[in-house]
């Protein structure tokens, strides 16, 4: 089996670089204020966005191992983002018991 190595260009560093889940996202070219509503605002708008998207679960994973405090990402908001850290922590807590 071959590797293959996406590039794409990087336009801030002139240097062409591998292309990473970003690159693939479908938030990519979407303002950036939509998945920032204001509090008590809608999310469902972002949500649709993220719905279907390849990378949804690369890019949930990258908010939680960042500790993303704001923002919709991976589909979910931050209160659904701390429920999925919380409920994990309660897994792992289960498993080192066991």
């Amino acid at each position: 089996m071959h590797s293959v190595s996406l590039l794409i260009l990087d336009d801030l560093a002139g240097t062409d670089r591998p292309l990473t889940w970003k690159d693939r996202a479908n938030c990519m070219g979407v303002d950036p204020d939509l998945f920032f509503p204001e509090r008590g605002a809608s999310t469902r708008e972002a949500k649709e966005v993220c719905r279907g998207c390849v990378v949804l679960q690369d890019c949930l994973e990258f908010a939680i191992a960042n500790g993303e405090k704001f923002g919709i990402w991976g589909g979910m908001s931050e209160r659904e983002r701390r429920r999925v850290r919380r409920a994990r922590a309660l897994g792992r807590r289960a498993d080192e018991a066991s």
